[in-house]
């Protein structure tokens, strides 16, 4: 009797299929046509973004240079103490495998990664690899050594063990201007040649001064696009969208005109009395810096807009009628509400301002060049794809810790782009 009252309490459709059922399928069919919409974007999002930093990271760390072109030779250094030049069998790998790497056109792969680690060894080990390739009898070390003394020296047998190995921290610890010696310790670099702690300050420096000179600008010209009226407001909107519909180069191209010695801003400043001479404008930290704020100026007033856009003026006109002047009611009223759109803004301008690459490669000089003209080089000059990553994972990780910083002290939260 339960069973059956229990069976005529179940709601069904009108072809016999139990509601709950019913629900159920149509709450699954919702979810995968929700999951089917998403799919394209997020396999874009995977193309384009997660799997390009994720090579950035695998690169960074990635060796194979040496386990590729002197495999037996890394296998037979696997038990060598590294304290003197190794045995016959470590010299007879090494002419074997300079014998395929010849054959293959690799020698200067391999001495290239040397060279990396002990300057000026890459001519040496393309030498070494065709005066390998025409031994046939040992014994191999004293051979070698004859052909350069360097292959009796224990430093070049320490760096193709070390560089043997299928990934190297030697590159990352290079992006922060520090290298292992040959008893594997971790030290600066010479003075000499310590320059990417400079460039990354540099870097910082320029982001922030562009990140401030664009508050400073676009703040009166947030507030005045959110407060005069709707029709005058869309118009001067347009105005500082118009950038937007030139391309970034053509954007640095017209600053180059405006600032050289011989330009327009030279030309007007000497005919208004201003300079008794022209003066260099371009080719310096100043003419990069405004060349690159001028670029940056609408993404950090549209964040700000949007935000003051949602401000009713009532607040102000109540802190007035309650005996604040103008000054107090601005600081202490509208101000507050404004912090939203002005992180957003300089948060979006400053991250943007770290990878810069054409404005200062145009407009500045060479001690101006930030991380990413570095980056470049070492992608298409030297083809070092691995300090070229190591670069990247650092100013990536710079931004991270900024960003957990600024969500720390500020909160996520709280930032507003609309």
């Amino acid at each position: 009797m339960v069973s059956a009252a229990a069976s005529a309490a179940i709601v069904r459709t009108a072809d016999g299929t139990p509601l709950k059922a019913r629900l159920r399928r149509v709450d699954r069919a919702r979810k995968l046509k929700a999951v089917g919409l998403v799919a394209p974007l997020f396999l874009f999002i995977l193309l384009t973004f997660a799997l390009p930093i994720g090579t950035m990271l695998f690169r960074a760390v990635d060796n194979p240079e040496i386990p590729a072109t002197l495999p037996r030779t890394v296998a037979a250094l696997a038990e060598w103490d590294g304290s003197g030049p190794p045995d016959e069998a470590a010299y007879a790998a090494l002419v074997a495998d300079f014998k395929e790497t010849q054959a293959n056109k690799t020698t200067a792969l391999a001495g290239k990664r040397i060279n990396y680690e002990l300057p000026g060894t890459r001519s040496k080990v393309v030498a070494a690899g065709r005066a390998a390739a025409k031994l046939t009898d040992g014994p191999f070390k004293e051979a070698m050594i004859a052909v350069d003394p360097i292959w009796g020296e224990r430093d070049i047998w320490v760096v193709i063990k070390r560089a043997g190995r299928p990934y190297t921290s030697r590159y990352l610890l290079a992006a922060m201007d520090l290298q292992r010696d040959m008893d594997d310790r971790i030290g600066r670099v010479a003075p000499n040649q310590a320059i990417y702690f400079a460039v990354f300050v540099r870097t910082l420096g320029i982001s922030l001064t562009v990140t401030l000179a664009t508050l400073f600008l676009g703040f009166p010209i947030a507030y005045l696009l959110a407060t005069v009226p709707t029709r005058i407001g869309n118009l001067l909107l347009i105005l500082v969208l118009l950038p937007f519909w030139t391309s970034l180069l053509v954007r640095t191209t017209a600053w180059v005109v405006l600032l050289q010695t011989q330009g327009v801003i030279n030309d007007a400043l000497v005919s208004a009395g201003i300079l008794a001479e022209r003066v260099q404008l371009i080719f310096n930290r100043g003419g990069t810096i405004v060349a690159m704020t001028h670029i940056q100026l609408p993404f950090t007033v549209l964040p700000m807009y949007s935000v003051m856009k949602t401000i009713s003026p009532t607040h102000v006109r109540a802190a007035r009628s309650l005996g604040a002047g103008p000054f107090l009611a601005f600081w202490r009223v509208y101000f507050p509400q404004t912090v939203p759109g002005i992180a957003a803004g300089c948060l979006l301008t400053f991250i943007l301002s770290l990878g810069y690459y054409i404005t200062p490669a145009l407009v500045g000089g060479p001690s101006d060049q930030m991380v990413s003209y570095f980056v470049a080089y070492y992608t298409n000059e030297e083809l070092n794809w691995g300090m070229a990553s190591a670069l990247g994972v650092i100013l990536l990780g710079l931004t991270a810790a900024l960003f957990f910083v600024y969500n720390r002290l500020v909160g996520i939260d709280k930032m507003k782009l609309g």
